[in-house]
This record gives structure tokens, C-alpha cells and sequence, in this order.
């Protein structure tokens, strides 16, 4: 620091020595005197004076000259008159400027003159003095130790005596000099002729001589680096390599190194009278080398050349040596078939001695040790599906130009099939950003058949489209924790396997770790929500890999409903690899919930992931509906024990239904009616008179039915009664016109239309027509009805066991019943069609003759 403060120091005065010369060497006002030298050695004092001129002062009056003496820029004293003296001391190495100014009152200072002074040292004795003659063709230069720097301007001399009173002699006037080059070359005339050289260095404060140096040509030549540098192999073998190099003439000696290019260290060679040429024997097939040679004239006379440019070149290839570290995984396709997948460590480069072209993978059936497959490939994996049936071997090798390496074989097994070998208590914590150490115990009794522990891992969740690498190292059966940190990096999850190997079988553990973890940057997102048995099954996709941001150890999923402000609630369920879905069965039906997921690692929670709405449409929960349907049935049956509201119903019900929907009609032949008219007078029914007894028209006259919707209070028409006639009275048998119309209240009741009244009364259907001078429209013509509990539903429905209609005035007849409550139709139903009946019976009609129905009567 001294030294770089020192030569700026130095600069500064050169840069400022001329402008001050420039006005000392006016210097016209007056002078300054230094005593007794302007060069002093390094603690010297110096006296100094300032003077004016005659006549350069402000006035004859000396109190009016202020003179003031100024080392560089600060102000060491001030005197009034003529003159001023000040002795200095303590003066720094280097050079030093004092400078002299006037004042006259109150203005400015004029500079009078000044000084420079210089403090150095005494020249040391130069030290170390050395020559060298580059080559037989080079020039001779020396160098030396100058010793301390003297701080002055200083010459270095160098003077060099040979034999016949030569004489060389050089001088530089650098501050710094220390090297000459004197420019001669000594021949090899006189090999052994001696020459002296001798540097001096000269300052103002003395001067000093180094001790003279003498020598001879062989001590001071130097022979050049060797050139043309080069190696050959014999046969392309690593075995029989020379290296190959150019020296100049006189060269005897040499010596040679080498070192792979990874390597700090070099390997020595000395060669005597080589002749350009050396044969190395422990060169490393397939190896980048750096070489480089150096050449000497005599073996203790002179000095070694310098190192010649490095040669770096590549050895030649030879056969692999060693075997591959071989990995396999193995998983069932199905029931008769296995996928395997290889995996193998490069080899090194010692071992791989070559580079590797491909790996050749055979494929064995155990049993026959037949080769199944060979396959060749340029990767460090492969994968096969084989049969489940059979026990299988595979061999890999490695193969460069120069042949293959020794197989290695493993025989395919469960690694995870025998549980006994199954390491326990496997633990894994973080060593930094990029280790993980892997910690286990021995499998229990079965601790001592183990052979081998192998460490196995890859990443958990590979990016998109990326096949994970798989990585594994093995280690003895006495240590039970490993440090993994091949392909470890921050904030990615980790799948890690312990397998314990004994022989073809194993036994496995795994555990998920990381290095370094932080919360996922993202939640899951929500891609569906569907209804399935009542409860909801919520599907999602995988949070990214790159920010998941470690291994994820939970999900959380949120709902509340979707006008709420309480807190959500949340489900938390293990994280799983293959399982991106969940059920959700405590979710209100009918009511619409917001739903969304988060994900949690050791440190923390990540942000929520998307939100979906759902509501559920499922059955309300059957707690819900019970007490409303105690009150509603305890209602109920309080209503319909009352017989008045019950028959009200049952009315309502009636007027409500179809009216081919009626209640059933009994067996006639099983009723009372039946029962009592078991006996009944024949009536004798002309068929000519049932056809017609008058002229008949040219054409049949339709037959009209009309339907009555009746109300709330029906009014009947009259039924109109075919008044048959007697036997033997001639009437001509033809219906009567005359219509008279009853209420409800006048009708008799069904079981009063007896044969007593000459009338034969068809008790389910009504046939109309219309008199010979009727038209369709007339309103004196009416279509004949009955109420609607004549009208039967059924087809071809009368009593089999009557033999006639009962005769007119027969006896047995029962008394009017009392009226039953008239069916009251509100059917928006149409009935059955009604179509006249065509007689053609003899004198007899019988019931068990008639069939009802909607085509003609049938006897």
C-alpha cells in the first residue's frame, strides 16, 4: 500500500514540478536558500530562507511585508520584513515543494519563489545476479535483486568481461530496473571460456556494485522448449503408445509429464539421450491426457528449458472391463402375464474404457436356459411384458468398437414378495437442499439372511409427457441408513423404497420425503360433481407438479351453502396418488352448497383451487317427514271415523270416477228379486207383433240413444214404456208417442218395473225410436233414458236362470224399497254404444235367450 501510495506521490511532483519551475525560475521579487542540500538521506534537517529584492516590497516600510513559507499548501509560518528563515525537519521520503509568498495588507499573496527538496536513501547493493542465453542462438540478459527502492532517480549499469579484454555495458534509468539484456550471443566456439558480469546502480546520495557472477556458455545457455509435439499408438493400442518431439542440437536430457485432464497432479519421465522419442506404458484406454516435455543441455551444468505447449489428445479404445449395476422393476398386466422394466448405471470411465455403442439384452427362461430374446439397444433401460407362468433371468452387457463386457444376470422375483425381509421403521429427513438421508431398520429375525440393502427412488410426479428416472444405489447388509442425493432437488416429492435382498427373494418398504418443501402454490381443481345414492362424488385434477412444491399430505374440501356467512366445513382425507375422487354424504338435499379444495404439505396450506355449486336433488331425509305424517294420519282417521263425512267421500269419489269405471254389477240370479220370482206366468210374445203389426216403412228407421249428463239435482226424463200388446186383442204392437215427464222423486224405483204393468222393461239398455212422423231434430220425440243404474258396462250380462218375464199382477211382488241415493254421473267418459235390438224368437223370450252387448240380441 506504502509502495502505490508512494508512486502517486512521485507522479503528482512530476505533474507539478514544471508549473512550479515555471514560476521559481523567475523568481524575480526574491530568492530562497536551502542548506546544506536540496537531496537529503531520511531523517536529515534542512534550513531554510525567504528574501525579498530591493525595492519588491509593498513599501520602504519593512511592517507592511507579510511573507509566509507554504509546504505544499499548508502555511508553516509567516513573518513581517525583508526576509524569513525556518528550519525543517522530519521530512518524508520522496520529494517535498516549499514555496515562499508575499502579502501586502489586505489583498491577495503574490508567490515570491520556492524550493524542492528530495529525501532518499543510500542505493542498496544489487543481490542475485544471474545470466541466460535463451537458445544456441539467443542473446544474453541478466537479472538481479535491486533492493530497497531509493527514492531518488537512480542508474543501473550492467558491465559484462570476457575473454580477450571483452567488454559489454548497459544502463537503464528506471526507478524499477532490475533485467538487461545486453544483446550478444556467446558462440560455441569456446564452450568453456568464463565471462563475468557485474551491475552497479549510482544516485545522489552514493552509489553500489553487486558481487561479480562468472560462467561459461553451458552454464548460462538455456535451450529452448522442445516443439512438433506428438503421440502414436502401435495397432490402434493403448498399450504401445510413444510420444514424439523436436530438440535442438546439443540437447542430451529430458524429462517428460502427463496427466488425464481431470486430473491436478502430473506424472514425471527423465530421458537421457532420448533423441526425440519415449515410450509410455501406463496410459488409461479411452482417457483425454495433456503432455508436455522439457529439454537440458548437461546434466549439471546449465538449467532446464521451459515446459513445451501442452499436447492434450484422447487415447485409443479398448474391450469394457467390469459389469453393469443392473435395476429392475416388475408389475402384473394381468393374470398370466408380468411387465418388467430394466435399469442400469452407465459404467465409469475406467471401466467403460471405450464409449459405449449399446447394451445387449438377453432374455432367459430359467428352466431351460434357453434364450428367449436378445435385444439390442442404445439406452440405459428396457421394458418387456413376459408370461407370469414361467421363471425368467436377464442378462445385460455393455459394447464398445472393442468387444462387450461380462453379463450381468438377475433372475426376475417379487422384490417385495417375501414380508419376513421387509426392513421396518423406514424414516427420511432432509440434509440439505439436496440430500435426503434414508434411515431404517432390519427385518426383524430375518435380519440376519440379509445380503444387501438396495435404496431405491424417483420423482413422485414427473412433469407432463416425462418418463421419471430411476435411481438406486445398493450398500451392505450392516448399514441400515443411506444419504441420497443423485437427482435430488428442492421442493419435488420423492417415492423411496428400502428393498432387503436374500438370494431370489425380498422384501420392501417404502415412504415419500423431500428435501425442501413449501406450500403448493395452487389448490386442486374441481372438475365434476355428481349424484350418486343420495350423496355427492366429487372428482378433481392433480395440482401441477412444479407447484406442488414438495410432497402433498393431505386434501381438504370446503362447502357451505351458497347464502351463508358461517364458517365452511371441511373434510380431510390421506393424499393418494391414484384416487382423484371422494364422496360426500352429509350435504343437505335441495339445498345449494359452493364447494372447493385446498392441499396441504408440512409447511402449510396452499390457496383454494376452483369452486363449483351443487345442489342435491336426492330424497329428503325420512326425519324430517315423520312427525308431519303422525299428525296427518291421526287427522285422518279422526275424519273417517265419522259416518257422515265417510259416505260425503264416498259420494265424491263416485261422481269423480269413469263411468266404465262403475262398481260391479251382482249376479242377478243370486239377488232377492231372483229368489222370489222363481215362478212366473209365461208371457206369450208374438213375434210378428215384436217385429211390427203395421206398415213398415221402406226403410229401417235409426235408432236414437241420447245420453243425460244429470247434475248435482237431476231431473229424469220419463221413461217411456213400449206398451206390448195382449194376447188376442189385435193391437198392431207399435210404440206409443206419448211423453210425460217425473221428477226424481216420482220415479219408481227400479224393482217396481214388474210385467204387471203389461210393459216389458229392459232393465239395461234403453231403445228409442222415433214415431213414423218424427224428424231428426224433433224435440216431441225424446230418445227414451234411464238413470244411470240401469246402464250396465258390461256386455252380454242377464240372469241364465229365468225363464220369462213375470206376467202382469203376479203375485210375490215385493213392496217398494225405499230409494236408494241416486249415482249422480259426472264422468266426462262416453258409455257404451246402444244399438236396437232385432228380435226373431219364436213365441217365447226367455232370458237365458238374450245376450247383451253392443252388437244385435242374440238368441
Amino acid at each position: 500500500m506504502a509502495h502505490i501510495v508512494r508512486t502517486c506521490y512521485l507522479a503528482l511532483i512530476f505533474v507539478m514540478s514544471p508549473l512550479v519551475k515555471a514560476t521559481i525560475d523567475v523568481c524575480k521579487r526574491g530568492d530562497v536558500t536551502v542548506e546544506p542540500s536540496r537531496v537529503l538521506p531520511l531523517g536529515s534537517a534542512v534550513n531554510m530562507s525567504c528574501s525579498l529584492k530591493p525595492k519588491q516590497g509593498c513599501s520602504p516600510y519593512s511592517n507592511f511585508n507579510k511573507l509566509s513559507l507554504y509546504k505544499f499548501h499548508q502555511k508553516i509560518k509567516f513573518q513581517h520584513g525583508h526576509s524569513l528563515s525556518l528550519q525543517v525537519s522530519g521530512l518524508p521520503l520522496g520529494t517535498t515543494v516549499f514555496v515562499c509568498k508575499l502579502a501586502c495588507g489586505s489583498s491577495e499573496e503574490i508567490q515570491i519563489c520556492g524550493a524542492e527538496i528530495s529525501v532518499g536513501v543510500v542505493p542498496e547493493q544489487p543481490q542475485n545476479l544471474s545470466c541466460t542465453q535463451k537458445g544456441e542462438r539467443g542473446t544474453v540478459a541478466c537479472t538481479w535483486d535491486r533492493g530497497r527502492d531509493t527514492h531518488l532517480p537512480t542508474a543501473y549499469t550492467l558491465q559484462l568481461n570476457g575473454p580477450k579484454n571483452l567488454t559489454w555495458q548497459k544502463t537503464c534509468n528506471d526507478y524499477y530496473c532490475d533485467h538487461l539484456d545486453l544483446g550478444i550471443n556467446l558462440s560455441l566456439e569456446s564452450p568453456e571460456s568464463s565471462y563475468t558480469a557485474r551491475v552497479t546502480t549510482i544516485s545522489d546520495l552514493g552509489n553500489a556494485s553487486s558481487f561479480p557472477s562468472t560462467f561459461t556458455f553451458l552454464d548460462i545457455v538455456r535451450p529452448l522448449p522442445p516443439w512438433d509435439i506428438r503421440i502414436k499408438c502401435a495397432n490402434d493400442s493403448v498399450s504401445r503408445c510413444t510420444l514424439q518431439w523436436r530438440d535442438e542440437g546439443m540437447v542430451l536430457f529430458n524429462r517428460l509429464r502427463y496427466r488425464p485432464s481431470n486430473s491436478r497432479s502430473w506424472n514425471m519421465v527423465n530421458t537421457t539421450n532420448a533423441k526425440g522419442r519415449h515410450d509410455l506404458l501406463d496410459l488409461k484406454p479411452f482417457t483425454d491426457y495433456e503432455f508436455q516435455v522439457s529439454s537440458k543441455l548437461h546434466l549439471y551444468k546449465g538449467s532446464w528449458s521451459d515446459w513445451s505447449e501442452s499436447l492434450r489428445m484422447q487415447t485409443p479404445e479398448e474391450e469394457p472391463m467390469g459389469t453393469l449395476d443392473v435395476w429392475y422393476i416388475r408389475q402384473n398386466t394381468d393374470y398370466r402375464r408380468q411387465q418388467i422394466s430394466l435399469f442400469w448405471k452407465n459404467l465409469s470411465v475406467s471401466e467403460a474404457r471405450g464409449k459405449i455403442l449399446h447394451y445387449q439384452v438377453t432374455l432367459l427362461e430359467v428352466a431351460g436356459e434357453k434364450a428367449t430374446l436378445q435385444n439390442i439397444t442404445e439406452h440405459t433401460s428396457w421394458t418387456w411384458v413376459i408370461p407370469r407362468t414361467e421363471n425368467w433371468a436377464v442378462a445385460v452387457s455393455a459394447a464398445n468398437s472393442k468387444g462387450s463386457s461380462l453379463p450381468t444376470r438377475i433372475n426376475i422375483t417379487d422384490l417385495c414378495g417375501t414380508g419376513l425381509l421387509a426392513p421396518g421403521q423406514v424414516s427420511a429427513n432432509s440434509e440439505g437442499m439436496d440430500s435426503i438421508m434414508v434411515i431404517w431398520e432390519p427385518p426383524g429375525e430375518a435380519a440376519s439372511a440379509v445380503q444387501e440393502y438396495v435404496v431405491e427412488w424417483r420423482e413422485l410426479h414427473p412433469g407432463r409427457g416425462t418418463r421419471p428416472p430411476l435411481n438406486w444405489l445398493r450398500t451392505s447388509p450392516y448399514n441400515v441408513s443411506a444419504l441420497i442425493s443423485e437427482n435430488i432437488k428442492p421442493h419435488i416429492c420423492y417415492e423411496i423404497r428400502v428393498h432387503a435382498l436374500s438370494g431370489h427373494r425380498g422384501g420392501c418398504h417404502s415412504i415419500w420425503a423431500d428435501s425442501a418443501h413449501k406450500a403448493p402454490l395452487s389448490g386442486p381443481h374441481i372438475n365434476a360433481i355428481t349424484e350418486e345414492k343420495g350423496r355427492i362424488l366429487m372428482s378433481w385434477d392433480e395440482i401441477p407438479a412444479q407447484e406442488q412444491m414438495g410432497c402433498i399430505l393431505h386434501y381438504r374440501i370446503y362447502w357451505k351453502e351458497q347464502s351463508s356467512t358461517s364458517q365452511p366445513r371441511f373434510c380431510e382425507i390421506p393424499y393418494r396418488i391414484s384416487e382423484n375422487s371422494h364422496p360426500i354424504d352429509s350435504l343437505q338435499p335441495r339445498v345449494r352448497y359452493v364447494l372447493w379444495m385446498t392441499a396441504l404439505t408440512a409447511a402449510g396450506e396452499s390457496p383454494q383451487g376452483n369452486e363449483r355449486e351443487f345442489c342435491l336433488q336426492g330424497k329428503a331425509n325420512w326425519s324430517t317427514f315423520v312427525a308431519p305424517s303422525i299428525c296427518t294420519a291421526i287427522i285422518m282417521v279422526g275424519i273417517f271415523s265419522i259416518r257422515y263425512f265417510r259416505q260425503k267421500v264416498f259420494v265424491l269419489l263416485s261422481a269423480l270416477r269413469p263411468q266404465w269405471c262403475n262398481r260391479e254389477i251382482p249376479d242377478p240370479a243370486n239377488s232377492t228379486w231372483a229368489k222370489n220370482y222363481l215362478i212366473m206366468e209365461e208371457v206369450q210374445l208374438p213375434v210378428e207383433r215384436l217385429l211390427t203389426d203395421g206398415p213398415a216403412p221402406k226403410e229401417p228407421e235409426p235408432l236414437v240413444i241420447s245420453e243425460v249428463l244429470h247434475q248435482v239435482t237431476p231431473v229424469f226424463r220419463q221413461l217411456l214404456r213400449a206398451n206390448w200388446p195382449e194376447k188376442g186383442k189385435g193391437d198392431q204392437g207399435h210404440y206409443t208417442s206419448e211423453e210425460t215427464r217425473y221428477s226424481a222423486s216420482r220415479l219408481p224405483p227400479p224393482r217396481a218395473l214388474t210385467a204387471e204393468t203389461g210393459q216389458l222393461v229392459d232393465l239395461y239398455k234403453v231403445l228409442g225410436s222415433r214415431s213414423p212422423n218424427s224428424k231428426p231434430g224433433n224435440p216431441a220425440s225424446p230418445s227414451r233414458v234411464l238413470p244411470g243404474d240401469y246402464l250396465p258396462t258390461q256386455e252380454g250380462y242377464l240372469p241364465s236362470n229365468i225363464d220369462y218375464l213375470p206376467a202382469h199382477g203376479a203375485p210375490g211382488t215385493e213392496p217398494p224399497e225405499e230409494l236408494e241415493p241416486q249415482h249422480i254421473s259426472l264422468s266426462v267418459f262416453p258409455s257404451s254404444t246402444l244399438q236396437p235390438l232385432p228380435f226373431s224368437c219364436g213365441e217365447k223370450l226367455t232370458l237365458d235367450r238374450l245376450k247383451m252387448g253392443c252388437g244385435p240380441l242374440m238368441l
